[in-house]
């Protein structure tokens, strides 16, 4: 699962409302609470209440950026054949001295892109970006031969590797949340601290809330062209469906699959439908590569041996510091899984943004994802 936004995310400033004067004129109200409890603070995107989970005290939510960091450009870039077939495309930005975080794209499928630089601290970070298995610039494009889970999760070790790096941050979002926490799981060792976004833990419940029609129930205008591609004595199961004709032996079939199912997913990213994403699904050699690697994925179950692996191997992590960011209103990602990783792992700081759907770019989304680096960002600083 993914969003798509390439259009650069809107510029957040920090200001505080009248709810935090009157919080902050009445200590006692925010006073004794248990650390699960929340109170809400405003972060300056439209006055609207963000939600701050009581481990962190006023004065420091206070100081940590929330603002996105300009743009920079790569100062090295390449290529790593990781397999007979496939190799793939890394880049690095920032500060070539900094504490090293790699960022692992949605999709599976979706690639990187230039935007996805600016939730790092480019004086502090060491800023690892790559393309996935048959994604972006990684090559053969759109390939799903010896393309899983653990093929991906050896990738990120020999790219490790190559770059010579001990140890390294790890941030996720969407399907890159299930790639971080497989990786994280499988290499708890290299990760330094998790930050989490829009928790996808490939569930059968998940795949069938967004691909068998419950989302439609909020989507129908945007879900009916997906479901009418699909002839009715098919429909049991749409997953399979588009998997047929994904894979068809005729090309103009896939690109139509693959269009119709980019675009039902772009048009539900963002709480509120952002046209240029949208349009994303018009581009065929993205919608192939996007539309063939996430379908393959879920047919095959994330390659996972049970449906509750990720949660059953929280055990395995529990003492790595970690960010999870979740959308109130995300439909791609329902807020039930990011749920039940919470439960299952209450040490994680767990923020949840009111007024959000699926996208990273989203402005109260961004500021969380910005200020979860910033906090881990103190951490490394201060020998934690």
């Amino acid at each position: 699962m993914l969003d798509i936004d390439y259009s650069p995310p809107p510029s957040l400033t920090l200001s505080s409302s009248p709810l935090h004067h009157f919080l902050s004129s009445n200590p006692t109200l925010t006073s004794g609470r248990k650390k699960s409890e929340f109170r809400t603070q405003s972060f300056g995107y439209k006055g609207e209440p963000e939600l701050i989970d009581l481990m962190e005290s006023g004065k420091e939510s206070l100081e940590l950026n929330r603002n996105l960091y300009p743009q920079v450009e790569p100062y090295s870039t390449g290529f790593l054949k990781v397999s007979d077939i496939h190799t793939i495309y890394w880049e690095q930005s920032g500060n070539p001295d900094g504490h090293p975080v790699v960022f692992l794209h949605g999709g599976p499928g979706g690639g990187t892109a230039p935007s996805n630089r600016r939730f790092f601290d480019p004086d502090f970070y060491r800023i690892i970006l790559f393309d996935q298995r048959g994604a972006g610039k990684s090559t053969p494009h759109a390939c799903l031969v010896e393309n899983t889970t653990w093929d991906l999760i050896d990738d990120i070790e020999k790219l490790r590797k190559h770059l010579e790096i001990p140890e390294w941050q790890v941030f996720g979002g969407s399907w890159g949340s299930t790639l971080a926490l497989a990786y994280s799981q499988s290499h708890p060792d290299k990760v330094t601290g998790l930050v989490l976004r829009g928790i996808f833990l490939l569930r059968k419940k998940e795949i069938d809330w967004f691909y068998e029609g419950g989302a439609a129930a909020i989507f129908p205008d945007a879900w009916e062209p997906f479901r009418d591609l699909i002839p009715e004595n098919e429909r049991s199961c749409f997953i399979d469906a588009y998997s047929k004709r994904l894979n068809s032996d005729d090309m103009e079939t896939q690109y139509a699959a693959a269009r119709a199912w980019t675009k039902w997913e772009m048009m539900t990213a963002h709480l509120l439908q952002n046209e240029e994403n949208i349009k994303r699904g018009d581009d065929d050699k993205f919608s192939l590569a996007f539309a063939r690697i996430e379908n393959h994925y879920f047919v095959n179950k994330g390659f996972f041996t049970s449906d509750s692996f990720l949660l059953d191997n929280v055990d395995k992590i529990r003492h790595i510091n970690t960010k999870i960011v979740q959308g109130r209103y995300d439909v791609c990602c329902p807020m039930m899984s990011a749920w039940d990783l919470h439960k299952a792992w209450p040490e994680a700081d767990f923020k949840v943004v009111p007024n959000a759907g699926h996208s990273a770019n989203e402005p109260g989304i961004a500021a969380e994802l910005v200020a979860a680096n910033e906090k881990l960002k103190n951490l490394v600083k201060n020998g934690r």
